[in-house]
This record gives structure tokens, sequence and C-alpha cells, in this order.
């Protein structure tokens, strides 16, 4: 039986299990309002942004970040919540917003459209709860952020922000002083223009047709799936344009797929990794939600019926989970691609049950625990090893080049 939580303009949270009878292709749906929200409300600054859930053992965590910069820790109860603790974000001003939330381990960790990072700590015992906080500074005009799976990583992107990975422990330890620069500084250019904590970053595609300068504007992004190395990620972003790409930070700085057109309308909003390997759901500023092929990025089927935007979705295994402008919390099926990249769908999704609020919903989260594909996840600790290996080659043949071309250095000056 699915569970999922949802946010609203009045700061609502509520908790919406589907269920389905035994022998009945029916399903039903049982709302609870577990966090009460405001009626007086101005400027909707109560407003639910993001919601992250994490299971604890027996227990339901929730932590819920809100439009007016603060943030609540729940305990979840199966009618009720429990406030933990409440903290509020200082450095989020006026027109700016949360663009990501995450739990990983019973750390908290919160970004903003400004680039205020936050990590929340928060001990808890039968007496009492205590807390320590950790803070970072970003890039601004940040559109989207995400945790990696382990928490080791997160990314983010924004306008006129590159897709870019940092490492988590680094980017809140004190930053190091600058060094000099030296011979190498030419042979190093690159990786010196990384800020400190920050392990990778895309490049901007080539120009277009025209040989004009192709905007730069990342408004969703997401992890693929887990990895064993910090350095290596398959990432997902969508554009303002429309488009869809795939990074492989193994491979390129640019990315190892672009597909353009998915969005119809205004742009990308969301993209979500699917249940199987290849699938992924993707939704614009329209009324389109669509499921596509991670391997072509063709479009293998959509939903019909949505007369509101998606603002949110989250998947339960198979299940997805969607929140729209036209006040409904829909639960969809999902099937996955073709077995072979190009061949026709039979199968499509479909809504089997949709709930309408009162309230406009802002964002849905699931407090299930994301399934692992197990296959998957050796596959790319295989790669990460042959990585490894050839990174050592080359790490070897640099430092082959750099005593030759010392001993060349000394020849020169002995000579003169």
């Amino acid at each position: 039986m699915p569970r999922f939580f949802s946010g609203d303009e009045l700061g609502t949270v509520k908790s919406i299990r589907f269920s389905q009878s035994e022998g009945s292709k029916e399903w039903k749906s049982e709302v609870t309002t577990v966090v009460p929200g405001i009626s007086d409300n101005p400027d909707k600054a109560r407003a639910i942004q993001k919601l992250a859930v994490e299971q604890n053992e027996n227990e339901t965590l929730l932590t819920a970040a809100r439009a007016d910069g603060s943030a609540t820790f729940y305990r979840v109860g199966s009618e009720t919540a429990e406030v933990v603790h409440e903290w509020k974000e200082p450095r989020l001003k006026s027109g700016q917003h949360y663009v990501g939330l995450a739990m990983s381990g019973g750390k908290i960790y919160t970004c903003t459209s400004n680039g205020a990072l936050r990590l929340t700590q928060v001990l808890q015992n039968e007496a009492l709860s205590t807390s320590s906080a950790s803070t970072s500074v970003l890039p601004t005009r940040l559109c989207d952020w995400k945790l990696s799976h382990d928490g080791s990583t997160f990314a983010y992107g924004g306008d006129e922000v590159e897709l870019s990975v940092w490492s988590t422990e680094t980017a809140f330890s004190k930053p190091l002083d600058a060094t000099p620069a030296n011979a190498d500084q030419k042979k190093r250019k690159r990786r010196e223009q990384l800020l400190p904590g920050e392990v990778w970053r895309a490049k901007n595609v080539a120009n277009d047709n025209l040989d004009l300068r192709v905007p730069v504007h990342n408004t969703a992004l997401m992890y693929l799936h887990p990895s064993p190395s910090a350095c290596y990620h398959h990432l997902l972003t969508g554009t303002q344009l429309g488009n869809v790409r795939r990074y492989d930070t193994r491979a390129a700085r640019r990315p190892i797929a672009d597909w353009k057109g998915i969005g119809k309308i205004g742009g990308i909003k969301n993209v979500q990794k699917g249940y199987t390997e290849n699938e992924i759901f993707v939704s614009d500023h329209g009324c389109n939600l669509f499921a596509a092929d991670l391997r072509n990025g063709k479009v293998i089927y959509g939903y019909q019926g949505l007369s509101g935007a998606i603002t949110s979705m989250t998947t339960s295994g198979s299940l997805l989970a969607s929140v729209s402008q036209d006040r409904f919390v829909r639960l969809h099926s999902t099937f996955p691609p073709p077995p072979e990249a190009g061949h026709r769908q039979e199968q499509k999704g479909e809504i089997l049950e949709k709930v309408y609020l009162k309230v406009i919903p802002t964002v849905v989260a699931s407090d299930d625990v994301a399934d692992v594909d197990t296959s998957l996840l050796d596959a790319v600790e295989d790669e990460a090893v042959d990585d490894d290996v050839w990174n050592a080659m080359e790490n070897a043949e640099e430092s082959d080049e750099e005593i030759k071309s010392r001993s060349k250095s000394k020849k020169a000056r002995a000579a003169r």
C-alpha cells in the first residue's frame, strides 16, 4: 500500500495512502492531514517548497522547507506529525526560494536559489533533541539541487549555471589557502578552475547552426543511479529550451546525449528516474507528462487527462505519483520501455486514481525507500574499477612525461 506526502500553498502536509482491493482493479485513496496549514497566509509565506522523507528503523521522518525560509523536521505517526526541530535560513531573501532538500543518514541538507547551502544534524533521545548546523556558499541563480544516493556528492544547475558535481564533505570544510601559480598552470588549467569542493563541471554544448552561443539554463536534474565512486556519475538534466541531456562525468564535460524538444511548453519542469533501468519521466510547464526511453531519448507514451502543469512527481516502486496546478494528486501506472530501443511500445501508463485537494499542491514525496537494481550497481562498480586502472595509467604516463621534460630542461640550462 504506497504512501505519499504532499505539501501545499498554505503549508499543509497531507498523507495519502493508495490501496487496491483484493481481486479488484480499482484503486482507493485515504487522505490524512498530518501537519495543518495556516489559512491566514499572506503572500503564501508558509507555502511548502520542498519535502524530504527518510525511514529510520520503524520511524518515518519528514522535513518540510517553506517559502519564508523556515524548515521543520517531523517525526510522523499514522495520523499526526510531531515537531522535532525547526530552524530558519537567514540568507534566504525576498524573491528567492528553496531549490533542494534531502535527508541522508540523519543529516538534513537544504539549498536555496541564491546558493545558501546548509547541513543540519539533529540528535534525538527520549528527553530532548539537539542540533548542529554547518553552512557553505554555492553560486547563485540555481534552479535545482540534488544529493547523490549515498550522500557523498551533490549536484546543481541553474540559469547560466552549468551542471556541477561537488564533494559533500569538502563543501562544508574550511577552504584551503590559495597557492601561487606554478609551471604546470597551463596543463592543469581546467582542474584549477574548479571551486574548492567541486569535483566536476559540465561544459556548454557547441554553438548552434548560426554559430551562436546556446544559453545555459538547467531547470531540473537528477542522479540516474548509485555510483561507487565520487568522481563517476550519470546525471540527467532538463533545460528551459525543452531539451533533456544525459551526462557521464567520466566520459566528457559535454552531454553524451542531447535530446531536443521533449518539453513542449515552457521548457522542462521535472525529470524523474523510473523503476526500470532505461525508464525516465519528464514533465513541462504545460499539461504534458511523458515516459521516455533513456537509450535513445524517444518518448514512448504520454499520460492523458491532465488539466494542469505538473509541479512535482516521485516514484514508489513501479508506481508514479504527481501533483499539479489543477489541485489533483494522481497515481499513475508505468510500463518499462521495449526490450530493444526503437521498437513500438505496446503497453502505456494511465491514471489509476486521483484525489482532489482544496489547496494547490506544490510538492509530493514518497515514504518508500528506493529500490536499487543490484545488477546495475555491479556493472557500474566494474566500470569504475576499469576507470581507476586507466586513470592510474594516465597518471603514470604524465609522470614519465614530466620527468623527461625536467631532464630536458636541465640539459638546456647546462648547455647555456
